[in-house]
Parts: C-alpha cells; sequence; structure tokens
C-alpha cells in the first residue's frame, strides 16, 4: 500500500469584540507563539463542533460559529531538533467567526496554553512574528474585509458522526 498524503485539518475561531481580536499565547515546539483560539478536527465531530471545542479548551470561553470565513492551506517546514528529523507539514484550516458567549467557570486552559490576550489589529501585524502562522493575519484581514460565508455550504454526512464507513470513495 502506498503512503496518502494528508493535510492535518484544523479549525480557528476569529472572535472579534470592541475592535480587539481574542488570541492566545501557547507553548510550540517552536517556542512561545500567537494564535487563534485553534485546534485539529477529532474523529467523530463536525467542523463547527470541533470549533466550539477548542475555544472552550483554550479559552475557557463558550462560543458559537455563525459564520465560515475562509479555508486556509498552509505549509511549514520544521527543521531538525536534536533526534527528531524535520517535519513537512501541511494545515487546512476552516476559520469561523461568530459570537462568544460565557466564561465556563471551574475550567482551566487546555495544556500549553499560557494566557489568553486581546490585540488590536495594528497589534497583530505588529507582531507577525510571533505568530504560529501567517493564517493568522490573514483570517483577521478577510473577517475585517467583510468575508463570510454561511456555515450552509459545509455538510457533514451522518456517517462520520456515526462512525460508518461507505464502501466507496469521493
Amino acid at each position: 500500500m502506498t503512503n496518502r498524503w494528508k493535510p492535518g485539518a484544523t479549525v480557528a475561531a476569529i472572535i472579534e469584540q470592541h475592535g480587539k481580536f481574542l488570541l492566545v499565547e501557547e507553548h510550540t515546539p517552536d517556542g512561545l507563539r500567537l494564535n487563534n483560539p485553534a485546534g485539529h478536527l477529532d474523529e467523530g465531530e463536525t467542523l463547527t463542533q470541533a470549533c466550539i471545542r477548542e475555544t472552550l479548551e483554550e479559552t475557557m470561553y463558550r462560543f458559537a460559529p455563525t459564520s465560515l470565513i475562509g479555508i486556509y492551506m498552509s505549509r511549514f517546514i520544521r527543521p531538525n531538533q536534536g533526534e527528531q528529523a524535520a517535519q513537512d507539514i501541511t494545515f487546512l484550516r476552516f476559520a469561523f467567526c461568530g459570537t462568544l458567549g460565557l466564561l465556563e467557570p471551574g475550567r482551566t486552559l487546555d495544556k500549553g496554553i499560557v494566557r489568553t490576550l486581546w490585540l488590536t489589529p495594528q497589534e497583530i501585524r505588529d507582531n507577525v512574528g510571533r505568530m504560529r502562522s501567517p493564517m493568522v493575519l490573514r483570517c483577521m484581514e478577510d473577517y475585517l474585509a467583510g468575508q463570510r460565508l454561511p456555515l450552509s455550504v459545509i455538510f457533514t454526512d451522518p456517517s462520520v458522526l456515526l462512525g460508518q464507513q461507505h464502501s466507496g470513495g469521493l
């Protein structure tokens, strides 16, 4: 059997209130970086469910996606680190905007998240070198430009949620 190329599917919440955007500061293999509340799509969940979960885990806030801002692809090569070989990683990001809910009492920030912070668009632009990915800035700029797609453009077959498999491909 041949290896199949599989980009990592991720989700991100682009959250703006009063002219500032909610970001997280997190530990990464490349040091302390800024990112949108974001993370990987887990087996058995929809894209919007993943975004709700990741936002809660990383910020302790409830989040309700209302629109898809865009779909982004980025390639990243991490050089050798000690005995670990270089990594060639491609991410496919689905970025959502929506409504930020209440802080959930009793929760703690996800492992690796140092803190949450609110930054203006200019502060984000000024700190582009601290961003985990170029997609952080691009998603914000697309949001500010008014780019929105209805959530109805996303379809998840029930087999994803039920763990069923179809016999065919796409």
